[in-house]
């Protein structure tokens, strides 16, 4: 019965730069809404056995965006089927036009987690990250900035400055109306 609310949406897709948080907060709000979580990057090691910097290094970059784009079509194929997904993209994934149209067929609110860059600059360091483009501060904001526009045709964008992984969790879910929606499939 259609009481004139939109059903809640089946996947959450979390987009945005290195230091976002687009996993840590894609699993906590899993955990809150007692979804699945995916992270892309993850499904790509495990079906290429390689780690995520070896495909890049070993295949070049056009490989892996070949492989990353595949493997979000499959995710997005089995999404109907699944159960309630939150999946979290690499930060170069929506950056593909391919990726972005595929997105938008699926249905599935895209939310462009946001922060500036000094901000994100302290969260990578935090983490111990050893991404070369980290290191190197020009190449990070270059890479930011030829980003950014692409991640702003998010469906939503959430600035996730100064706020907690849980704090970012509870706004999503609230901003999405999904605080009441817990699905234990």
């Amino acid at each position: 019965m259609n009481n004139g609310r939109q059903s809640p949406p089946r996947a959450v897709v979390l987009v945005g730069f290195m230091g976002a948080g687009k996993t840590s907060v894609g699993q906590a709000l899993a955990r809150r809404l007692g979804w699945r979580f995916v992270d892309l990057d993850d499904r790509i090691m495990a079906r290429d056995g390689r780690p995520i910097a070896a495909i890049f290094q070993e295949s070049g970059e056009a490989a892996f965006r070949q492989c990353e784009s595949q493997a979000l079509a499959d995710l997005l194929r089995e999404l109907p089927a699944s159960p309630a997904t939150v999946v979290a993209l690499g930060g170069g994934a929506f950056t593909r036009e391919e990726n972005i149209r595929l997105l938008g067929r699926s249905g599935s609110p895209v939310v462009f987690l946001d922060a500036p860059l000094e901000e994100l600059r302290r969260r990578c360091a935090q983490q111990g990250d050893e991404r070369p483009l980290y290191r190197d501060e020009n190449l990070f904001r270059q890479l930011y900035d030829s980003r950014r526009r692409h991640y702003m045709k998010a469906a939503l964008r959430l600035d996730t400055q100064a706020k907690s992984v849980e704090q970012v969790a509870a706004e999503l879910a609230s901003l999405l109306r999904l605080d009441g929606n817990r699905n234990d499939e």
